[in-house]
C-alpha cells in the first residue's frame, strides 16, 4: 500500500429532497422549481447530511481502500468542522497536517427532484476558497509516494511550490484541476509536464485544448502529460498512458441518484486501484465502478468501495495507439 496526501477542499452537503415542490417546469425555455416562490414556507419530505469536497472524497477512497491517507486542506473552526474532523477520524485518515482555521466550513444546499433526481446547487466557498496557509513543507515531513490534488481556488503559485516539492522527494502527481484553475490555462498547461496524471471532464479538457470529440481533445492533452483520464458523464470515459489506450462506457446503468461527487470517486478511484497495482486498465475498471456506486446513494461518500468488491465485466474497448493518430 502506498502513503498518499489528498490535497483539497473540505465542504458541507445539505440534501433538501422532495417528491412535489421541486419539480421543474419550462419557463421561458428554462427549466425551474415550479414549487418555490419568494416568502413562502415549502414542507421539503427528507433532509441530509454529508461531509463533502474534494480533498475528503478523494481521502475517504484512498483510506477505505487500504492506503496510509493524509488529508491537507482548510477546516473551519464550527460545527460543519467538526463533522469534517469526525469523518476524518472514523475513516483513519491523518488530519495533523490539516489547517484549522477561523470562519465557516464550506457549504452547498443541493435542492433535489425526487422523482427525476434533477437538482440546483447553492454553493458557499467558505474556508476552502484559499490554499494561501497552506505549507508545501510539510510535504518533506510526509515523505508521500503520491499526492492527489484537487480543485484549489485557482491559487497557481502554491500548486507550483506543491508540485515541486512533490518531484524533488520523489513522489507522483495526481491533478484533477477545478474551475479556478482551468482559467490559468497557460499556467496549467505549463505544469502538465510535472504531472503524472491529469483528470478532466470533456468541459474542462475543452478549456485547455481544441477539439470536440473525447479522441481528440485526449490526443491533444496528452502532448502535455504522460497519462490522461477525460471522463463524459453517462457517456463512460476515455484514457490513455500513451501505452495503452481506452474507451470506457459506464459500469453499470443502475438508476441515479446523485452525481455529487462522482468525478471525485472515479479520480481517487483510479489512483487507490493503481497506486497499489499499477494496471491501467484494472485501475480504470475500478474508478468507473466506484463512480457508478458513489451515484446509487445521497452524498458523496456513502457508496465508495473499499477495494474488497469483486468487479465484473464492463463496457472496455482497447484503442489504437496514440502515436498512429495523426492531430497535434
Amino acid at each position: 500500500m502506498s502513503r498518499i496526501v489528498s490535497i483539497g477542499p473540505a465542504v458541507e452537503d445539505i440534501y433538501l429532497i422532495d417528491r412535489d415542490d421541486l419539480s421543474a417546469v419550462d419557463w421561458n425555455g428554462q427549466s425551474i422549481f415550479s414549487g418555490l416562490s419568494f416568502g413562502a414556507t415549502v414542507d421539503i419530505d427528507k433532509a441530509e447530511y454529508h461531509v463533502g469536497g474534494g480533498g475528503i472524497n478523494a481521502a475517504v477512497t484512498f483510506a477505505r481502500y487500504g492506503h496510509e491517507t493524509i488529508f491537507m486542506g482548510n477546516i473551519a473552526r464550527d460545527i460543519g468542522g467538526e463533522a469534517v474532523l469526525r469523518c476524518l477520524d472514523e475513516e483513519n485518515i491523518d488530519s495533523s497536517y490539516a489547517e484549522v482555521v477561523a470562519g465557516t466550513t464550506a457549504t452547498r444546499v443541493l435542492l433535489v427532484d425526487a422523482r427525476t433526481g434533477e437538482r440546483t446547487e447553492l454553493k458557499f466557498e467558505g474556508v476552502a476558497k484559499t490554499a494561501k496557509n497552506l505549507n508545501p513543507k510539510d510535504l518533506e515531513d510526509i515523505e508521500p509516494d503520491w499526492i492527489y490534488l484537487a480543485g484549489f481556488g485557482g491559487d497557481m503559485h502554491k500548486i507550483l511550490d506543491l508540485v515541486e516539492r512533490a518531484h524533488k522527494l520523489g513522489a507522483k502527481i495526481m491533478w484533477n484541476p477545478g474551475i479556478a484553475e482551468l482559467r490559468h490555462t497557460k499556467k496549467v498547461l505549463g505544469l502538465l509536464s510535472d504531472v503524472d496524471v491529469l483528470l478532466v471532464n470533456k468541459v474542462e479538457a475543452a478549456k485547455l485544448v481544441p477539439g470536440v470529440i473525447l479522441t481528440e481533445l485526449l490526443a491533444r492533452l496528452s502532448n502535455y502529460c504522460k497519462t490522461v483520464i477525460i471522463t463524459d458523464g453517462i457517456m463512460g470515459a476515455i484514457a490513455t498512458d500513451h501505452i495503452e489506450t481506452y474507451r470506457l462506457g459506464v459500469y453499470e446503468q443502475n438508476k441515479i441518484k446523485d452525481i455529487n461527487g462522482t468525478g471525485d470517486a472515479f479520480g481517487a478511484g483510479f489512483l487507490a486501484n493503481f497506486a497499489d497495482s499499477e494496471d491501467f486498465a484494472s485501475a480504470l475498471k475500478y474508478a468507473s465502478a466506484n463512480a457508478v456506486r458513489v451515484a446509487q446513494r445521497f452524498g458523496a461518500q456513502a457508496g465508495i468501495m473499499n477495494g474488497a468488491e469483486k468487479l465484473h465485466q464492463m463496457p472496455m474497448v482497447k484503442i489504437a495507439n496514440l502515436s498512429e493518430w495523426s492531430i497535434s
